[in-house]
């Protein structure tokens, strides 16, 4: 039984068998029972964190400890509103530093991680829905990198190197349409402004893009 530690680009949580690529971490969300309740927080400090790190091991949501959440790749993390940890993933984290500052250069070069969670956390999520918050962008202006929908659509498409992919746990498959004009932005606002000013995400994690036939994209939850 796979345990509900699966991110989507919607910032759900989910119980799904599929790997992922990076490991995140917003507090401790589960309870003894590995089970998780309402809470998807507990902590402005949302990070995205290296598989392995040194020879650190650890069982999977130990009682009283933070929740491992698993994401596909870089995207799908900045979709849902983590940024990379200042110690697993360092060079990644004073790379993502810099362009924040220079995003939002009231902050200084290098923003404090409070600055940076503080803001970050007021882009991604109503805190009393517990919904994740999207805004609308011409396509045209958009990073590589940057999840969004189309209008009218359910599908968490991403746009890379030119092309644009469908995402789901199982793989990518590419978008059977040709996105132009407005769309709605999953990724934060803060993140794109963070993407636009330089800082180079990872590319959609190649070893499972898939087929068309292989897989179903993920759809926006009924609720959002």
């Amino acid at each position: 039984m796979p345990l509900q530690n699966r991110v989507t680009p919607f910032g759900e949580i989910l119980a799904h068998p599929a790997r992922g690529t990076l490991m995140g971490n917003r507090g401790c969300l589960h309870d003894e029972h590995r089970r998780l309740g309402e809470k998807r927080w507990a902590h402005q400090a949302w990070v995205a964190c290296a598989l392995t790190f040194k020879d650190w091991q650890r069982p999977i949501m130990r009682p009283g400890v933070y929740t491992e959440l698993f994401f596909t790749d870089e995207a799908v993390a900045l979709a849902a509103g983590h940024r990379p940890c200042g110690t697993c993933r360092h060079a990644d984290y004073i790379a993502f530093q810099q362009a924040f500052g220079r995003a939002r250069p009231e902050l200084g070069e290098r923003p404090s991680p409070a600055a940076m969670n503080r803001l970050l956390h007021a882009d991604r999520v109503h805190s009393r829905s517990r919904t994740q918050i999207t805004h609308k962008a011409p396509l045209e202006r958009l990073p590589d990198g940057v999840f969004f929908t189309l209008p009218g659509g359910n599908d968490a498409l991403v746009r890379q190197r030119g092309r644009v992919f469908a995402w789901s746990f199982d793989g990518y498959q590419p978008s059977p349409v040709e996105p132009a004009g407005e769309v709605c932005v999953l990724t934060p606002r803060i993140i794109v402004d963070v993407l636009r000013a330089g800082y180079q995400a990872g590319e959609v994690a190649p070893q499972v893009r898939a087929p068309v036939s292989a897989v179903m994209a993920a759809r926006k939850p009924a609720s959002t």
